[in-house]
């Protein structure tokens, strides 16, 4: 009964925090551990300690499994010699440099010295790339510390083992072996290709069930399984669980529209979310309820509170200072070689650098020290140190350095914008199959192909900016309608619930209709407002290009016009404005009700059109259908 009560108040504490802390930019993980500390104080409190079995095989395989489904194998494979350097080389570089600081100040073996580096050594992937999306980081430092905190857990925990089986310890209870460079090397192979060979074969078998199962509830379900599934059988035969749980993830992952049916794809998205909020939040709060008796563990330990807090702060510059000079010496030998621009290659050095944020998998690998390590209350401390230390100093003033660097991520305008040209483009092979297929009704093709381009129409939309005195664009006004009428529709199916007339199922299945819809017009208001508070800033690469395009010479349309004639002459309401790059001529966007710069081109054969719209730089070519 008391753990029910303790798994509920845990629970609770971490939504009601999360709540409170989120609104005010407050870290989510530093309140909660903040939280914990103050309350391990209290005497009601019940002393909370957790095993590292709780640890290794219940926490850390389902938010490694998490957070690998979020990433894309496409991106890691493309930046991989760069993710494997931060990953493999750069975790070992950190935990001999800190436990060589730590073999001076504290006094202890080598071996148990790196088993600490080991531990505050990786980064982590959630606290890392959060931060990095929420300042807008460029997607290429976005994907490069995604996948280095997704795989350097595995050299870690690695060099963890290894460094305790050195000490005459062992984290699974077995006998410790010897040790030498060679069986240091022997291991780290054989827990790379052994992980990654049984994440491949969990990935196979989960595939050929997915396959075969239909049911939505029944496909979550063996979501479930999977990061336990590849965890636990690697780790018996002493290869990488981590590898393997991160392989399954990104493999099931990429193959998840071939695998997984689209309320599959959903549920499962929603489900892992509310799994990873849960327990990634839960785990800092657990471990600040074990603040107060780490203190007076540490106490009555050889060093003593003041003297482990001491070692804590030099271990804590030790890791701040060791990444960037790993950055930067790799930074130089590009510059050197002519490979790379000096300034953005210095800045986004530096930026990386300072996104080296340690967090969940810190806390947890230090758990993980067997009961019987010398000093294990002061390393467990020393590790949480690290963690808050690198959350509030890096996490705190890493936007104000980005800025400070000119380091931006992607304009939102720009995403818009090659969003809304693949969105025409997988649009239009839909259409083409459909026309193509002689048994299909031309009415109804008709009818899907007017509902089509009202999408790519809306997604068009976003672009634009609103004239004066104008709310809305059509497509927003159509949207806000709908939601208006679903509200309505909503209150009559509650009405006849509350009647008793009509099956429950029945109700639910409709319910669930309208939720889908206003969710999906929901997300799209959203989208829209982000991207219409943006400035379109000059785009890092073309989403598209062909000869017509190439050729294009000619002057810009002024910029201020009397907006389309012929909209004018018909006495229509044009909603964003393009214009001919040969002849200059002015008509209306696909989205009003005239079209005037598509009728242009078929009238005309002027291939190309630019936008005229504010703060837009982008042109678009009717004949090859691709964006310049």
């Amino acid at each position: 009964m008391e753990q029910a009560v303790l798994v509920v108040a845990i629970v609770l504490v971490v939504i009601v925090v999360s709540r409170l802390a989120g609104p005010r930019n407050i870290p989510v993980p530093i309140a909660l551990l903040g939280v914990g500390a103050i309350a391990s104080v209290l005497p009601q409190v019940p002393e909370v300690r957790l095993s590292p079995e709780v640890v290794l095989f219940g926490l850390l395989p389902p938010l490694l499994y998490s957070a690998a489904l979020s990433s894309s194998l496409v991106d890691i494979r493309a930046f991989r010699s760069k993710i494997l350097s931060l990953s493999v080389g750069l975790v070992l570089f950190t935990a001999v440099g800190v436990a060589l600081v730590a073999t001076w100040l504290m006094d202890i073996d080598f071996a148990l010295a790196l088993a600490l580096g080991a531990i505050v050594a990786p980064p982590d992937a959630v606290a890392a790339t959060a931060v990095a999306r929420r300042i807008g980081l460029p997607r290429k430092i976005t994907t490069i510390l995604e996948g280095e905190s997704l795989l350097n857990d595995a050299t870690a925990l690695v060099t963890l083992r290894t460094a305790l089986a050195a000490a005459g310890l062992s984290a699974h209870g077995a006998e410790p072996a010897g040790i030498s460079f060679g069986s240091v090397g022997l291991d780290l192979v054989v827990a790379a290709v052994g992980g990654v060979a049984f994440g491949v074969v969990v990935y196979l078998v989960v595939g050929w069930l997915r396959r075969r199962l239909t049911e939505v509830p029944a496909d979550t379900a063996l979501s479930f399984i999977v990061p336990f599934a590849a965890y636990a059988p690697a780790e018996v035969v002493g290869a990488s669980g981590v590898l393997a749980v991160v392989t399954a993830g990104l493999l099931l992952a990429y193959r998840a529209p071939v695998l997984q049916s689209a309320p599959s794809r959903l549920a499962e998205r929603i489900n892992w979310s509310s799994v990873t909020f849960v327990l990634e939040n839960a785990v800092f709060l657990l471990i600040g309820l074990q603040v107060w008796s780490l203190v007076q563990d540490t106490r009555d330990g050889e060093l003593g509170t003041g003297r482990t807090l001491a070692v804590a702060a030099a271990v804590l510059v030790t890791v701040l200072v060791l990444r960037p000079v790993w950055l930067l010496g790799q930074a130089a030998v590009q510059v050197l070689r002519g490979h790379a621009d000096r300034r953005q290659v210095l800045g986004w050095s530096l930026v990386s650098g300072w996104a080296g944020m340690r967090g969940v998998v810190t806390l947890a690998a230090a758990l993980t020290l067997p009961e019987d390590t010398p000093m294990r209350p002061e390393l467990v401390l020393i590790a949480l140190v690290v963690t808050v230390g690198t959350l509030v100093l890096q996490g705190t003033t890493l936007p104000a350095l980005a800025r400070a660097l000119d380091v931006r991520g992607p304009d939102p305008r720009e995403d818009a914008l090659q969003e809304a040209t693949v969105l025409g483009a997988t649009t239009g092979a839909g259409l083409r199959a459909l026309e193509d297929d002689p048994t299909n009704d031309a009415e109804v093709v008709e009818v899907i192909r007017q509902q089509a381009s009202d999408r790519v129409n809306r997604s068009w939309e976003r672009l634009g900016t609103l004239g004066p005195g104008e709310r809305e664009s059509p497509a927003e006004a159509r949207a806000r309608l709908r939601v208006e009428m679903i509200q309505h529709e909503r209150d009559e199916l509650l009405r006849i619930r509350a009647a008793g007339q009509v099956d429950h199922a029945v109700l639910t299945s409709v319910l669930g209709q309208l939720d889908a819809e206003e969710t999906a017009l929901g997300w799209a208001a959203t989208r829209t407002a982000g991207v219409r508070e943006s400035v379109l800033r000059p785009p890092e690469r073309v989403a598209g290009a062909c000869d017509h395009l190439a050729d294009d010479g000619a002057p810009h349309p002024p910029s201020e016009t009397d907006g389309c004639p012929e909209c004018r002459a018909e006495g229509l309401t044009w909603v964003h404005l393009r214009s001919c790059t040969t002849c200059g001529h002015v008509g209306c966007c696909d989205s009003s009700v005239g079209r005037h710069a598509s009728a242009h081109f078929a009238s005309s054969g002027h291939p190309v059109m630019r936008s005229i719209e504010p703060g837009e730089a982008w042109r678009w070519c009717f004949v090859d259908e691709v964006l310049g």
